[in-house]
């Protein structure tokens, strides 16, 4: 398990390989603030199945779970294998994708939902973010 650790923030890699180097912090801190405490976990199919089977009665793997804690605090959970499933949909690959999704977690801690007012957002920051 690999753990690295931010201001507010901390990304912890449970599966095989190394943590990708994104840009972690500056996404967090434009999309939810300096204030807001952010746990990022890349978890297996497994982890993110058994997640989405307990908090939201879907029995399948999920590439993206967020899980608002409290106003201030919350947690994403990534699955790199399924979020990979998605390169042809969204038209992105590698490390884009991972941002795209990170960014769409974020969004969902701060209360979004799906529909205009989030796709708005989530375009201003893809530009932000060279997406």
């Amino acid at each position: 398990m690999q753990i690295r650790t931010f201001p507010n923030l901390t990304v912890i890699r449970k599966t095989k390989g190394k943590l990708p180097r994104l840009p972690f912090s500056k996404l967090k801190n434009a999309v939810l603030g300096k204030s807001y405490e952010l746990s990022i976990v890349f978890a297996s199919p497994a982890e993110t199945r058994r997640l989405n089977r307990a908090y939201r009665n879907k029995d399948k793997a999920a590439n993206i779970l967020s899980f608002p804690l409290s106003k201030k605090s919350g947690e994403l959970y990534l699955c790199e294998r399924e979020i990979r499933k998605s390169e042809k949909e969204f038209g992105l690959a590698g490390t884009k994708l991972l941002v795209y999704f990170i960014i769409h977690g974020m969004l969902h801690l701060e209360g979004a939902s799906h529909g205009s007012k989030m796709r708005k957002s989530e375009a201003r920051l893809h530009r932000r973010f060279g997406l």
